[in-house]
């Protein structure tokens, strides 16, 4: 199965951090609106409202990810892997106190994958 949102370990590291901070129920939200689109926001539950504006990618670090409708029609051609940079990213995201940020980079899937991707069922989780 092809994942279309995958984590770097430094990310997955961040992520378990901010879990023994907030606990395990984190979810993310891939930015439309800042840093180049770039910042993929971390968020406790019910900080923000999933509806069916957003497309649900996968888990990183056991955490649901999701991304707009809109930016998703752009990206859905890429895997997005989530990174850390130093610094601080979107202003509401939970690792901002931590002085770093998550960080979007993408591939674009080969024609193989983007085959297995089209084969898969049209669902919530395949959007």
């Amino acid at each position: 199965m092809v994942e279309k949102v995958i984590a770097t370990p430094a990310a997955l590291e961040l992520i378990a951090h901010l879990k023994t901070i907030h606990g395990p129920d984190l979810m993310f939200h891939q930015s439309g609106g800042c840093c180049d689109n770039s910042a993929a926001n971390c968020y406790l539950p019910g900080e923000i409202t999933m509806g069916a504006g957003d497309v649900y990618l996968g888990d990183v670090g056991r955490c649901p990810f999701y991304i707009g409708k809109a930016q998703y029609a752009y990206w859905k051609h890429t895997q997005l892997i989530i990174d850390v940079i130093e610094g601080h990213g979107g202003t509401f995201s939970l690792e901002g106190p931590e002085g770093k940020a998550f960080h979007t980079r993408s591939r674009v899937f080969t024609a193989l994958e983007l085959a297995e991707l089209d084969a898969e069922p049209a669902g919530p989780a395949n959007a």
